[in-house]
């Protein structure tokens, strides 16, 4: 009895091992239909989302398909300085903070290295050599095949494998971005592979998602590149109102709390908002309040404004949301409370 037990059990876990090896075959043999080859739009996807983000020192390089290796030397609107560290880019982002209204500039000194989307480094020794890079970037991002950079996927995840002229199943353990990029570009023509699902993934906005497809990875992408494309309208916004601002004088067209517009109280202030990020207003009578201002984005445009010493013009205090702009007419609504609104007009 304990004899017929036994082989009874060796014939279970045969039984078990065939039907796992046959699920594995039908993961990636078709009848899945995350079944992938070399050119299908998932690996596309999973290199793009996988390769290096150089984006984080695009201040500095104005190239998000690379990043420079510290240390380097730059001069900076004129000031030479030396960045030995991340801790050093505060210096670039301060001599930028100190104007906006002008034209910021770092130029690089040669030679310096860079870390390219596919995770090589590159010692690039004149201007030639660096607009090669800068110019593939461009041409990668027209072509929509730039590093994805709002999808963050978690790792580990497994990829099963399945080899068309050996007809044998596999599987590998993805435990990072790199090791990802390496696998998407290395699939032969001769393999296929199923991403073992669900997988998590973190996105633009900072939210967690628990994917379940190829398909609900794409949809994913797309949105995340939405939300991106909205970013980037806001940042390219929230400078065009800061030049608005910067460049003309404005009074207070209307400015309604709790149904009532009060914009009587400032008809006879001029508001001047000045590079250095000041804001001065000043009436008839040469009463002069002084305060401070702030233009920044997110998915939309926000404007700051901190007036002292005034208890008219302390009202106006409020991180303000940009709704709409022209270059004669800022209308603001409070970030904090929608019946709260503000519409400045040049004069």
């Amino acid at each position: 009895m304990k004899k017929l037990k036994t082989v009874t059990g060796f014939a279970l876990i045969a039984i078990l091992g065939f039907s796992s090896c046959q699920n594995e075959l039908d993961d990636v043999q078709g009848e899945n239909p995350n079944t992938n080859s070399a050119n299908s739009t998932t690996t596309n996807n999973l290199k793009r989302t996988s390769m290096y983000d150089g984006s984080f020192d695009d201040f500095l390089d104005g190239a998000s398909c690379s990043s420079i290796l510290l240390p380097v030397s730059a001069k900076v609107n004129g000031v030479q300085i030396s960045i030995f560290s991340q801790l050093d880019y505060q210096q670039v982002l301060s001599i930028f903070g100190q104007s906006n209204s002008d034209q910021d500039t770092a130029v690089l000194q040669f030679p310096f290295k860079v870390k390219l989307s596919n995770y090589t480094e590159a010692t690039v020794t004149n201007q030639t050599e660096y607009n090669t890079i800068v110019n593939a970037c461009s041409s990668a991002q027209a072509s929509g095949q730039d590093a994805i950079s709002s999808v963050n996927i978690s790792f580990p995840i497994t990829i099963l494998t399945y080899d068309l002229n050996m007809q044998q199943t596999g599987r590998v353990a993805i435990t990072s971005e790199q090791q990802l990029f390496i696998y998407m570009s290395n699939v032969s023509s001769s393999e296929l592979y199923s991403v073992k699902y669900p997988i998590s993934a973190t996105i633009a906005d900072g939210s967690k998602m628990i994917i379940y497809s190829d398909a609900e990875l794409q949809a994913t992408i797309n949105a995340s590149l939405k939300t991106e494309a909205t970013k980037k309208e806001a940042a390219q916004n929230s400078k065009k109102i800061e030049t608005i601002l910067v460049n003309g004088k404005f009074k207070v067209d209307s400015f309604v709390n709790a149904g009532a517009n009060s914009a009587s109280n400032y008809k006879d202030f001029t508001i001047d908002f000045a590079s250095n990020l000041s804001v001065t207003a000043v009436n008839l009578l040469s009463t002069t309040v002084n305060g401070t201002y702030a233009v920044s984005s997110e998915l939309s445009v926000f404007l700051k404004l901190n007036f002292s010493g005034n208890g008219t013009f302390n009202l106006l205090n409020n991180t303000w949301n940009v709704t709409s702009f022209t270059n004669s007419t800022i209308t603001l609504q409070s970030s904090t409370n929608a019946a709260v609104t503000l519409v400045l007009k040049q004069i």
